[in-house]
């Protein structure tokens, strides 16, 4: 199973959608809130089923607001993290991730990607697409799984599309010391 992680949107979905066209044979697409009618949205458009939440941007102030995906090695939580106080420490997330049986938790609201394992339990904040907070120009993450394996891996926006010219002009990247003698 191929996972599409995002978040943390605020209604401007057109990052999301071109990450989208470059990412092949998605089954499923996790959406960490801020704005939750992002996810209604993307799973309009895109005709792949989209679980999402609610962030704090969306009013919601419970600590129950969360979300369960099942995969093939094992059930994620989707949360947006406000509620767990993911600005201070994982350790509420982690603990609410192992009450529902869950390999991995995915949440946003920091817009700063995150990708750690603790006791087995994967920790994945896909970052944001739209409003980074950690200088690059977005970000998201993607999960397969297997029955027996679990991979993520956050993937930065400009990875993706912008291709670095290489430093120095042509002559320099063509001319070595023995040319010059």
């Amino acid at each position: 199973m191929k996972i599409f992680v995002t978040g943390d949107t605020h209604g401007k979905l057109e990052k999301v959608l071109k990450v989208f066209e470059k990412l092949k044979n998605i089954d499923l697409i996790l959406h960490t809130g801020d704005y939750y009618d992002d996810s209604r949205v993307l799973e309009s458009i895109l005709n792949v089923p989209v679980i999402g939440t609610r962030g704090n941007c969306d009013g919601s102030m419970s600590s129950s607001d969360f979300r369960i995906a099942q995969t093939d090695y094992g059930n994620i939580l989707v949360t947006h993290g406000h509620m767990q106080g993911v600005d201070y420490s994982p350790e509420k997330l982690l603990y609410l991730a192992q009450e529902n049986e869950c390999c991995a938790a995915v949440f946003g609201h920091t817009h700063i990607p995150y990708c750690e394992s603790y006791d087995g339990i994967y920790l994945i904040n896909p970052g944001s697409l739209t409003r980074p907070r950690d200088g690059s120009k977005g970000s998201y993450a993607v999960i397969t799984t297997t029955e027996s394996t679990f991979a993520a891996s956050i993937i930065y926006y400009n990875n993706t599309f912008e291709k670095k010219p290489p430093k120095g002009g042509f002559v320099k990247g063509i001319l070595n010391y023995s040319d010059r003698f």
